[in-house]
């Protein structure tokens, strides 16, 4: 299991809980992951969003790509996913930044790919929003382009959306073919546009029984395309880590007493503009991401027995939030990663 986390460019995780010690700063972006990066995690993902999804659109907010390319430089080995909407970016333009921070990062940078469910975002930055299948197909047309200019020295491509005339890219990512491509999707649509021009797939958090079936789909669509199995299966979770249950439940009633506050602001368009497997409830919302839907809550004991499930399902990269996150990454990786590697080692051992 590889553990990352969400990088915390909205001052929180938690809609209900106003401060939490965690300011929406480039200094403070830059402890968390250069921390992160001496305890143990692998990937930090940046999300993009120009309106503050979880304090409210009037609260501060890091750009994500900027704040990429800045820690592109700051950091060593830590994987960088960005996310990147389509209806927000001119796909050359994508491209070309996207090769530029892969080589600062010395091929660090992956992105995971958003088709966007925000309209009233869209509306006040501009942004294009369509109904929903055509989101999609807007998104496969942006991957055909970035794909084709990091892979060949002339691209021309002539769609529906993009008209792109002997264009020249170079520098090339350092990885190659390309930079990986995540995303994330739950109605057919979205499905089908991962498996043709993705290479990974992430959830939303999710039970293990939710989660397993969810592999097992996107595992047999991407057989019958005849395309090599996906790189990785990731999955959002929030922590909720203390030594007795009765901490647990206290920290767990505090998080999710829903109040009414702008925070709220992107629940309608989350649930009605997206298509979604499981309906979504305003206390799941109270967390971003369904992070407490994995019910990765507990002693560091329940935790750590809880990720070997996930594991055994299939997921392979936990995207984990925390709050206050310095704090509680630290506590994450001293008490529940170790665990962890002592209870999988206990059972291979146990198997023979």
């Amino acid at each position: 299991m590889k553990y990352g986390f969400w990088l915390p460019i909205f001052g929180g995780w938690l809609r209900n809980v106003e401060q939490e010690n965690m300011p929406a700063t480039f200094d403070y972006a830059k402890k968390v992951i250069t921390s992160a990066e001496n305890w143990g995690y692998s990937t930090t993902l940046i999300a993009e969003l120009y309106l503050n999804d979880i304090k409210g659109p009037e609260s501060d907010s890091l750009e994500a790509w900027t704040t990429a390319a800045a820690l592109a430089a700051v950091t060593e080995k830590i994987e960088i996913m960005t996310a990147v909407r389509p209806g927000f970016h001119n796909p050359t333009v994508t491209a070309k930044m996207a090769a530029n921070i892969d080589q600062i990062s010395n091929g660090r940078f992956t992105l995971n790919v958003v088709s966007a469910w925000w309209e009233e975002e869209a509306r006040q930055y501009g942004g294009i929003f369509t109904e929903h299948d055509a989101r999609y197909d807007r998104t496969e047309e942006f991957l055909t382009v970035l794909k084709g200019l990091w892979e060949q020295e002339t691209f021309t491509f002539k769609g529906k959306f993009y008209d792109i005339q002997n264009a020249h890219l170079a520098p090339k990512p350092v990885q190659r073919p390309n930079p990986i491509l995540y995303a994330g999707g739950e109605s057919p649509r979205g499905k089908q546009a991962i498996v043709e021009g993705c290479d990974a797939y992430v959830m939303h958090g999710g039970t293990v029984e939710e989660v397993a079936v969810k592999i097992a789909d996107m595992k047999d669509r991407r057989a019958a395309a005849g395309k090599e199995p996906f790189k990785s299966f990731g999955m959002a979770a929030y922590i909720i880590c203390r030594d007795t249950e009765e901490e647990v439940q206290e920290e767990l009633a505090r998080i999710t007493d829903v109040k009414e506050s702008s925070a709220y602001a992107g629940f309608k368009d989350f649930t009605t503009k997206s298509q979604l497997e499981q309906q979504i409830q305003l206390q799941d919302y109270s967390v971003s991401n369904r992070g407490l839907r994995p019910n990765l809550i507990g002693t560091p004991e329940q935790i750590a027995d809880k990720i070997l499930e996930y594991e055994n399902a299939g997921v392979d990269l936990l995207l984990l939030q925390f709050s206050p996150q310095l704090e509680e990454m630290k506590r994450f990786s001293e008490q529940v990663m170790p665990l962890v590697e002592e209870k999988r080692n206990a059972q291979v051992i146990g198997a023979n």
